[in-house]
């Protein structure tokens, strides 16, 4: 799911309560009423917190394809498909996941042209309804209303560019005002995990919304895609905060060689991993003209994760004395990788905690010890390989402060009261004094009341509900960026 310091591991608690899949029956042969024609079913998962997680499929009787608009999931195919008049079975096998992982829908069809039944995965059931869809009846799609729309008053150009040190080739798209230049520039850098130019996520496209709002107002934006990912090149699983920095200036230095852009008024904006890059980029080169942190970190990332799975977790629902210890023992093996203990003992720690919680769970009581085992390996098989990954051991030590005290260009750092990735608490009084104690005066700090680590408004703040939201960046935060990059090129 996201990305933005990656929750996949912030929230590793240090495993969440997962259970393996309970034993499935093969699904029933085809009967005789088999359906012969295609179908097309509309559907929604409940889960918790009352997230509806929608899904389609397009089902023959024994063949289909399923597609999770929240998930960027398309057409993807299934297995184990048995469809009838009477019944919906198939089941979602996610490439290299671990059987545990699988999806098994099964759902009894009413003669209204309704289904109900149940998701199993992992241990749980969550409930499920569809509706058959009429010939040519489309799925009904997520609303974005802040997605911009054709005709664009503005140049789009699809674009590649070089970080020659790293031999690797950036593509992205140059958004130009057609008013008179030069024109002021900012780059756009995403968030951790692996992210397109428009940091899509959950049916959302942050920098695509934040790049129209800029460039209405003036502002020529780039935005490219993470290196490995999309028509960049590279490989994105070995490289570091250190190396997207690299990547951002090539994009700076591209910028520069255009006619219709002015070469010093050139900035980064950078969201959340973003925040922590730009201060990079600017301690290393005079070129950038400003910074824009968006959930951007003021404190080394071990700091930041562990109080991240505690708020995020508490915000689910879990009692605060379990997230407590849900932190604890994620910062217990967080100093192991700090203190250079070798893998052999972190992966013993990391088995120890996973037994632990996993034999817990109440699913696990009906699997054979021979399944507990090979549920176990593959926790710690997986833990183990984010845990130890190049970016996630650098990001554990890096203290942004180092570099924000070397910043001299004007700094604008903003988080969301809400947030509970980058906790504006914890991080923007340091940014704050970080630039300051380096001599720069000119820093601004803003906590935005209600708006969560997306910048949308918010509930809760939990990333359960970045998917459910239908804004996509709020308005208030787009005013606040536009103005202030405004009034600092002008």
């Amino acid at each position: 799911m996201t990305s933005f310091i990656r929750l996949a591991i912030a929230v590793l608690a240090l495993f969440w309560p997962v259970a393996a899949a309970a034993r499935q029956d093969a699904p029933p042969a085809a009967t005789p009423e088999a359906v012969s024609q295609p179908t097309t079913w509309s559907g929604s998962i409940s889960l918790p917190g009352g997230i509806k997680l929608d899904f389609s499929v397009d089902l023959l009787t024994d063949k289909g394809t399923i597609s999770i608009p929240m998930q960027g999931v398309r057409d993807l195919a299934l297995d184990d498909v048995a469809v009838s008049e009477t019944q919906l079975r198939f089941v979602l096998k996610p490439a290299g996941a671990p059987p545990m992982a699988y999806a098994h829908f099964d759902l009894k069809v009413e003669p209204d042209g309704t289904a109900a039944g149940t998701l199993k995965q992992a241990g749980q059931e969550f409930p499920v309804t569809a509706r058959r869809l009429a010939e040519g009846e489309k799925p009904a799609s997520m609303n974005r209303p802040q997605e911009p729309k054709a005709p664009f008053p503005y140049a789009i150009e699809d674009v590649e560019f070089q970080n020659a040190e790293a031999g690797v080739t950036l593509a992205g798209t140059l958004v130009v005002p057609q008013t008179q230049g030069p024109h002021p520039a900012a780059v756009l850098v995403t968030g951790s995990g692996p992210q397109d130019r428009d940091e899509s996520l959950l049916g959302h496209r942050p920098f695509l919304v934040l790049a129209d709002h800029l460039v209405r107002h003036g502002i020529a934006v780039l935005r490219y895609d993470d290196r490995g990912v999309g028509k960049s090149t590279g490989s994105f699983a070995t490289a570091t905060s250190d190396d997207f920095a690299g990547d951002a200036l090539a994009a700076v230095r591209f910028l520069m060689t255009r006619p219709e852009i002015d070469a010093k008024k050139i900035g980064i904006v950078g969201h959340s991993e973003g925040g922590l890059i730009a201060p990079i980029c600017a301690s290393r080169s005079s070129d950038v003209a400003y910074i824009v942190l968006l959930a951007g970190t003021g404190v080394p990332g071990a700091e930041i994760i562990a109080l991240q799975g505690k708020l995020i977790a508490i915000a689910n629902g879990a009692p605060a004395d379990q997230a407590e210890q849900g932190a604890a023992m994620s910062a217990d093996i967080f100093r192991m990788i700090i203190d250079g203990t070798p893998d052999e003992q972190v992966a013993a720690r990391v088995r120890e905690i996973a037994e632990q919680q996993f034999n817990a769970a109440p699913a696990a009581q009906d699997l054979g010890e021979e399944e507990r085992a090979a549920t176990i390996d593959e926790l710690v098989t997986q833990n183990m390989a984010q845990l130890t990954s190049p970016w996630f051991r650098r990001f554990l030590v890096m203290d942004p402060r180092e570099n924000l005290r070397k910043v001299t260009c004007p700094v604008l750092a903003i988080n969301g009261s809400l947030d509970l990735q980058v906790p504006p608490s914890q991080n923007l009084p340091e940014i704050e004094k970080a630039v300051k104690a380096g001599g720069n005066t000119d820093v601004t700090t803003r906590e935005l009341p209600g708006l969560n680590h997306l910048f949308q408004r918010a509930t809760t703040g939990s990333p359960t509900e970045y998917a459910q939201i239908e804004e996509t960046f709020a308005p208030e935060a787009l005013t606040l960026i536009t103005e202030w990059i405004t009034e600092k090129t002008r």
